[in-house]
């Protein structure tokens, strides 16, 4: 099977090829052997996430975490990404079956009631610190930086967070990032001010990664294509906008499928031969396991898991079969 006959590997191969070069140089943040900037983008998506956490296992056993420079993580994405970074993925991705299919984590019963109808503090407090210990300590110190993104509650702009120097700052960010009023918690102080979901500003962190110097970008995709919206400009459906008045940007988010338009046009676009210098690739997932932001069925779940895994292996096993390189 070839690169190019993958459908849910979008853009630029170029972006899968340094990562596999890396791996074979053995090149690590500290001392590369070439110009490129990688970073890894990962948006939130609830339990979609377990598509990506897949993914991102996918990524660490295939040895390539230490090819990345940085990672850019929002909501369930920067919590990934955390134990990505700190050689947890495999656990992370397992957590999501195991750990929170349940209703002590998510209850739609608690809608309307002075609880979250997500128990971030469940999977931040106790599966990542106890069932599934994440390596806290290390975060700050991973040769890659994570870079956590949230968005300002105030006006609704998306920043990366700074300054965070014990693990308690890490958690209290990373459920910042996560936050969202009626569903997963009210605003979450950090330096100043107030922060909600990093997907309400920002979908996916790409143009960030990219002003930040990146050459080479790699999106994990939390949806298929056929749940991805190409038409950026279609408006919000009746029920987010009931939302986004209530809440404003909950709607929006709640939404995403549509949000990510723009997102995948850019990467879509990057293959071209006349995109210019950036190299943009997004992995998705294969096919559909049926699972949605708040779903909590532990056989789709596991099963969005495990297509995750595939697809991701999938895509790195295609290019460096064209590249005539060892795929694992």
């Amino acid at each position: 099977m070839t690169a190019e006959s993958l459908a849910y590997l979008h853009g630029d191969r170029a972006v899968l090829r340094v990562l596999l070069e890396r791996r074979a140089a053995g090149s690590t943040p500290c001392a590369r052997s070439d110009d490129h900037r990688v970073a890894l983008v990962i948006g939130g998506g609830g339990m979609r996430g377990s598509y990506v956490a897949g993914m991102l296992h996918a990524l660490d056993r295939a040895g390539v975490r230490s090819a990345f420079d940085e990672v850019y993580g929002s909501s369930s994405g920067a919590i990934s990404a955390a134990a990505f970074l700190t050689g947890d993925a495999a656990a992370c991705a397992a957590c999501y079956p195991e750990d929170l299919c349940t209703r002590e984590f998510i209850d739609m019963r608690r809608l309307g009631s002075r609880r979250p109808v997500v128990a971030l503090q469940l999977l931040l407090d106790e599966v990542l610190r106890h069932r599934k210990p994440m390596a806290w300590e290390q975060l700050g110190r991973t040769p890659a930086p994570l870079r956590v993104i949230a968005t300002d509650a105030a006006d609704l702009s998306a920043h990366t967070l700074t300054g965070m120097a014990a693990v308690a700052d890490w958690r209290t960010v990373l459920q910042a990032s996560a936050s969202i009023p009626l569903l997963a918690g009210p605003p979450v102080a950090w330096d100043g001010r107030w922060w909600v979901d990093g997907s309400v500003g920002e979908p996916l962190a790409i143009e960030r990664a990219l002003r930040g110097g990146a050459t080479h970008v790699l999106v994990m995709l939390c949806r298929g294509t056929e749940d991805l919206h190409h038409d950026a400009d279609a408006g919000l459906s009746l029920w987010a906008r009931t939302l986004d008045r209530l809440v404003p940007g909950l709607g929006t988010v709640a939404q995403g499928s549509r949000r990510y338009g723009t997102d995948l046009r850019l990467i879509v676009d990057a293959a071209r031969a006349d995109c210019g210098p950036r190299h943009l690739c997004g992995i998705g997932p294969s096919r559909s396991a049926g699972v949605g932001s708040l779903c909590v069925e532990e056989g789709p779940i596991g099963e969005a898991v495990r297509i995750g895994d595939e697809s991701c292996s999938a895509a790195l096993d295609a290019v460096a079969a064209e590249m005539d390189l060892d795929p694992a």
